[in-house]
């Protein structure tokens, strides 16, 4: 990895339902910018990490920061990378587990807010989650992560899920 590089790190819950079978827990970004937007607005828990931490580790602690809990415990199987739009290189892992949205506790990011007026104001990471169907998910994630709801699709549906797996 080198210094200038940019690299985040995530992880991707999902479950199988009776009713809507597969489902991933995405997080709509808080703050300003993305208020009012559903459509490329949601995200994949995650956060950067620089050389000094390993990407499983960062995914793990990322998930907590933007959840407010701990990740389950379960195994995990690698999704791989994806490069952004903006350059930022994105490894996601996969975790079948269940988790109520209504419990998460987000943490918080401060900015100037309105743009110029000196005002500091506080923000949620993620301002709401929810379980999605792939469909749905793949509309409301960002362009650059959509690709990991289409990998963990195509290995459930040979599957090649992560009960196979070892966990990082």
């Amino acid at each position: 990895m080198s210094p200038n590089e940019r690299r985040s790190a995530g992880l991707l819950l999902f479950r199988t339902t009776g009713e809507s079978g597969l489902e991933v827990l995405i997080g709509h970004m808080g703050g300003p910018f993305w208020a009012g937007r559903e459509n490329a607005a949601w995200s994949v828990p995650k956060g950067e990490y620089g050389p000094e931490e390993e990407a499983a580790a960062a995914a793990r602690r990322e998930f907590e920061e933007e959840f407010g809990h701990p990740a389950p415990d379960g195994a995990w199987v690698a999704l791989g990378e994806s490069r952004q739009s903006g350059g930022k290189i994105v490894t996601v892992w996969a975790m079948e587990a269940g988790l109520d949205p209504a419990a998460a506790v987000p943490g918080t990011f401060t900015m100037e807010w309105p743009r110029g007026s000196g005002v500091q104001q506080e923000f949620p990471e993620i301002d709401r989650f929810a379980w999605c169907t792939p469909e749905v998910a793949v509309e409301r994630l960002v362009k650059g992560q959509r690709v990991f709801v289409e990998r963990l699709c195509a290995l459930v549906a040979d599957g090649r899920g992560p009960s196979a797996h070892d966990g990082p």
